[in-house]
């Protein structure tokens, strides 16, 4: 008798209805993978590969911390190790990842794109590097046709407002839409007036006008707005601690940028009254030119200050941070939508401790005009994984529309992630499915395939107005 791989076709699907959405509607449905951290240059130069542990090992945090929480030293991680080396050190932790979903998402990598169906472990380490290494040197293997081969139609990458864009240019003709999304994060960062001010001259430099005062700032930021719009940007994204709000913030804002323009620090109500003033003015560019914007709320990043010190940020030493302020959150978006400046939003949380309290605060703010309008983002960052992925689903089933969810994201730096639309799929699946086999929707086949299909793709094209 043939024995069954780890990763085998009904993988996660515990029921035949489960089995029939999965195999006959959500398996065949492109990708859009509206938030990601790929590389446009990568995609633009058709990037190819060395080896397996580049693809795999070169900026991949949740590696690192899955390597560092099992003994492997800094150098396998983020140091100046052979990528060989690297990655036998990650074939040995593999092990011990089950029950991450870096577990479940290794296996489905390797089996997607490489046709390699074994466990990965020590004792088989040199084989399956080698093997898919050598793969990696063919053309059909280079970053666009990575995408191609796992059937993406639509990426959204993740570029700062002085980014001059060549890149998405250049892949005006590629047969996959590559679209910026404007991610301001930067002009944010008051803690460093040195930083700041830096990156207020890169800011002067890329639009050829001087800042002198908040009001050039905002105008050069819709300049630039205006720019990525005409480049195909379809959104904005905030990484954000945590929603900014303050009363009457605009004169306590001008006098803000200016000491940091003289190189001084804010005060705590200084700081809350210009990053409330920058979020409100971003928000609204966000509503004239009919952009999504996504908020990220709840990382607690760079934790490690030695760390931080010796390798930077996004190394893997960031974490959940203490849940959101409702009132916070729900005056900033008020604000908005008094002055009638209110865009689709999706809102991402961190901790799981926010999720209800998303998704019925963004109730308090659909129109009735746009469907799904005000959106509770996919499972980000530590939950994205199985546990997470179905709570997500519950709750926004019995308290929120799930058949109007604009669908799953990948937030990823890797050109081998996309399997992991897969992984929510047949989660997405199973849990419709068990809810027929128990009773709980209905066996209502044509019904049941609009909502994956719609989740799946359909919505993402709809609520971004995506030409698909």
């Amino acid at each position: 008798m043939k024995t069954k791989h780890f990763i085998h076709p009904e993988f996660m699907l515990e029921g035949k209805t489960a089995a029939w959405l999965y195999h006959d509607i959500a398996e065949k449905q492109p990708i859009i993978d509206f938030h990601t951290h790929l590389s446009p240059r990568q995609i633009a130069e058709n990037h190819r590969f060395e080896n397996l542990g580049q693809v795999w090992l070169e900026d991949d945090h949740y590696k690192w911390r899955a390597m560092r929480a099992h003994g492997i030293d800094e150098t396998y991680c983020t140091g100046d190790r052979s990528y060989r080396e690297k990655f036998l050190k990650w074939a040995e932790t593999v092990p011990y990842t089950i029950g991450n979903p870096l577990y479940h998402w290794t296996h489905l990598e390797l089996a997607r794109y490489f046709d390699i169906y074994e466990l990965l472990s020590p004792a088989n380490a040199e084989k399956i590097y080698e093997q898919a290494s050598a793969m990696l040197q063919q053309d059909d293997f280079r970053a666009q046709n990575l995408l191609k081969k796992m059937n993406v139609e639509i990426v959204g990458t993740t570029d700062d407002p002085a980014d001059n864009l060549e890149y998405h240019r250049a892949l005006k003709n590629f047969s996959v839409q590559v679209r910026p999304t404007f991610r301001p994060d930067n002009i944010l960062k008051t803690e460093d007036p040195e930083f700041f001010n830096r990156y207020i001259e890169k800011l002067e430099s890329v639009s050829g006008n001087s800042i002198r005062n908040l009001e050039d700032l905002i105008a050069v930021l819709d300049e630039r707005h205006a720019f990525f719009h005409e480049a195909g940007c379809k959104a904005s994204d905030h990484g954000l601690e945590r929603m900014y709000y303050a009363r009457g913030f605009y004169p306590g804002a001008v006098k803000s940028f200016q000491k940091l323009r003289a190189g001084k620090s804010l005060t705590g109500d200084e700081t809350e009254s210009y990053r409330t003033c920058l979020m409100v003015e971003l928000c609204k560019m966000n509503h004239k030119r009919a952009w999504v914007q996504q908020f990220h709320l709840g990382a607690m990043r760079n934790n490690n200050t030695r760390m931080y010190r010796k390798k930077g940020a996004d190394k893997g030493f960031d974490s959940i941070g203490n849940p959101q302020d409702a009132y916070t959150i729900s005056r900033f978006l008020d604000l908005l939508d008094r002055e009638n400046m209110l865009t689709r939003t999706i809102l991402y949380n961190m901790n799981p401790a926010d999720t209800a309290m998303f998704i019925t605060l963004l109730g308090n703010f659909q129109d009735g005009r746009t469907p799904g309008k005000m959106q509770y983002g996919a499972g980000w960052w530590f939950l994205d994984q199985k546990e997470g992925i179905e709570n997500h689903l519950k709750h926004l089933s019995v308290m929120g529309l799930i058949a109007r969810f604009a669908g799953m994201v990948t937030d990823s730096r890797s050109f081998l992630s996309f399997p992991r639309h897969e992984y929510f799929r047949r989660i997405l699946c199973n849990y419709l499915g068990n809810g027929v086999d128990r009773g709980l929707i209905p066996n209502d086949k044509e019904l049941l395939k609009t909502v994956v299909e719609d989740i799946c793709h359909h919505n993402a094209v709809k609520y971004f107005q995506y030409e698909s």
